[in-house]
């Protein structure tokens, strides 16, 4: 063989050395805008809750952020994936080992051949160290590294994604109660009023201007209105429960004094374009480092199918005297190289292979829904937020007519033209009118929040 031929040689094995697929991303392109575009093209802030000027809120936030016992074992299972990356970085480097012994040993005389009648005794000390290297001719340890690697990236945008769910519910479960208080508020008012138009049914009843009818019927509506009160109550303390979790501490430990739901503001959240949002889910981002990690470990399978080459090199001192331990005399060495290539295993590499190209395919798809229900989830938190602002402008103007037919009603009473029932109507219609507008407020700033969560918080790759 010519000099120049080894060169060539040596460049045509190092080109046969990969045995897996470079990574190409599903097609996966986005639409070219919103259906249901709203709140201009600026992406939210990673601070996104601030836009709701809530300083309890941001109070919950940082609680969550520090003590949310989710965050603590997603932040846990990072620190897993990046040791597993280091353990499968290590098959990349030589291996090295020292070994020191002695050894006392007494010869057997019946098993001797001389006629010595004294017992032999050696002592042998030794001191070696050894090296041992895979050579990684096809990739194998490669592969496996890129995939703890890809790995190591899906842990990281999984905590990106346990921050954005524990900020989401924190919010979500806060503002509902704040939306349970208004109602309680209201419940309580009603009842108050009822129980005063109920003292008026029976006045005129003993006066002979009202029958029992009309005070039963009152009565009933009174019964009504506090059964109302308490499941409303216990949601609330269910809420505040959930809450506690969500920030890290015991429902015990937790106290809370909440806000006014009227002092919220409701922001106008922007989409921003729909070429940007998978770079801002993290979600997305860890499906297709799961993906990735696949399609590495599908170059490891396939390396099985070739031979495994090592190399392996020992070298000390060795001697029955210690006094000439560490001299010349004294040293050894061995150097040895092997290969090892599976003739027959039973269609178990084959079947590997074939395994890890099939959990390919599944994470294809995974990665293409995740795509997808980004773009749905945005969608319909769009939806959403435009909805519940027509339903929140409807029941204000609902809230209004009614407050003002009371009012009428009221006046009309103290004039005598109408009765206390047509006062009781009217009421009743009122409540009804503001405990809707106080569910409308609080599913239009559900629905902020869902679309802060939809377009990743603010979050974004690489950021």
């Amino acid at each position: 063989m010519t000099k120049k031929a080894v060169p060539a040689l040596a460049l045509l094995l190092l080109s046969a050395c990969s045995v897996g697929d470079p990574y190409v991303r599903p097609e996966t392109p986005p639409p070219a805008r919103w259906t249901n575009a709203a709140g201009g093209n600026v992406w939210p802030g990673t601070d996104w809750w601030r836009q709701f000027g809530s300083t309890r809120l941001d109070e919950l936030m940082a609680g969550a952020r520090t003590a949310n016992f989710d965050l603590a074992a997603a932040t846990a299972r990072v620190r897993q994936a990046d040791a597993q990356l280091g353990i499968a970085g290590a098959s990349l480097l030589p291996s090295l080992s020292a070994e020191a012994g002695a050894t006392r040993a007494r010869a057997s005389r019946a098993a001797s051949t001389t006629t010595t009648t004294k017992a032999r005794h050696t002592t042998t000390t030794s001191a070696t160290l050894t090296a041992s290297y895979e050579i990684d001719f096809w990739g194998k340890n490669a592969a496996a590294v890129d995939s703890a690697q890809a790995a190591a990236q899906a842990s990281r945008f999984d905590l990106q994604t346990a921050v954005l769910t524990a900020q989401s519910g924190v919010a979500t479960t806060y503002f509902e109660i704040l939306g349970l208080q208004e109602r309680i508020r209201l419940v309580k008012d009603s009842i108050h009023n009822s129980e005063g138009i109920l003292a008026v049914f029976r006045d005129r009843q003993l006066a002979g201007t009202a029958t029992s009818l009309d005070v039963a019927q009152q009565e009933s509506v009174l019964a009504t209105q506090k059964a109302t009160l308490a499941p409303l109550e216990r949601q609330m303390r269910q809420d505040y429960n959930a809450l506690a979790i969500l920030t890290g501490r015991l429902p015990e430990e937790f106290g809370l004094v909440p806000e006014s739901l009227g002092v919220l503001a409701v922001p106008a959240v922007g989409a921003g374009l729909p070429s940007g949002l998978l770079a801002r889910r993290p979600d997305v981002q860890s499906a297709e480092a799961s993906l990735r990690a696949a399609n590495a470990d599908i170059a490891a399978a396939r390396a099985a199918w070739f031979p495994s080459i090592s190399l392996t090199g020992e070298g000390g001192f060795q001697s029955l005297d210690l006094m000439k331990m560490m001299t010349a005399q004294s040293l050894l060495w061995s150097v040895a190289s092997s290969a090892t290539q599976a003739i027959f295993d039973g269609g178990k590499i084959a079947g590997t292979v074939e395994q890890k190209r099939a959990r390919f395919e599944e994470l294809s798809q995974t990665y293409r829904k995740a795509v997808a229900s980004a773009f749905s989830d945005v969608e319909n938190a769009l939806i959403a937020v435009e909805k519940s602002a027509e339903e929140v402008a409807a029941q204000r103007l609902a809230e209004a007519t009614a407050r003002r037919a009371f009012e009428i009603a009221q006046a009309q009473l103290a004039g005598g033209i109408v009765d206390v029932t047509t006062v009781l109507n009217t009421q009743k219609t009122l409540f009804s009118a503001q405990d809707s507008l106080a569910q409308a407020r609080l599913t239009q700033l559900q629905a902020a929040v869902g679309l802060y969560k939809a377009l990743g918080g603010g979050w974004q790759a690489g950021g």
